[in-house]
């Protein structure tokens, strides 16, 4: 909701985690010259009945995603986050672990990365490599396309 009333993607801590992640700086993230956010839904599809996010409504990425991402055209660094945008981007149909522990297929011009949320933290400590491996060769490969 947060995000949803300033209008500006991660414009919260799972975006303050994100960044950090990239090892970049709000005014880096939001420099729209030198990277595009695109999310899965161009909306904040509301909460569920336990206050969770409900996930992307699909005509969204039906609507949009192709013409945005055609627009784009080829990108030096994709950064696929959370399930929603696998799926769709990738075609996988394997969970968020599997896919993200298969980073080295697909790097250095696609990262899928887990959701930076909250909700994510119990993953983030289950999965050390994430840290420990994939975070290093995106930071670089990002100072490097940023460069």
């Amino acid at each position: 909701m947060r995000v949803h009333k300033s209008g500006k993607p991660f414009d919260d801590p799972s975006g303050d985690r994100l960044r950090d992640w990239l090892d970049l700086m709000p005014a880096e993230f939001y420099d729209r010259t030198r990277v595009a956010i695109v999310p899965m839904a161009f909306c904040f599809p509301g909460y569920d009945a336990r206050g969770a996010d409900l996930t992307p409504p699909p005509i969204c990425a039906q609507t949009w995603h192709d013409e945005v991402m055609q627009m784009l055209g080829q990108m030096p660094l994709t950064l696929l986050v959370g399930g929603h945008a696998h799926r769709w981007h990738m075609g996988v149909r394997t969970n968020v672990t599997e896919t993200v522990a298969g980073w080295r297929n697909h790097a250095p011009h696609l990262f899928p990365l887990p959701h930076p949320s909250w909700r994510n933290t119990g993953w983030l400590k289950k999965n050390p490599w994430f840290m420990q491996e994939l975070l290093p060769a995106l930071r670089a490969r990002v100072q490097e396309v940023l460069a």
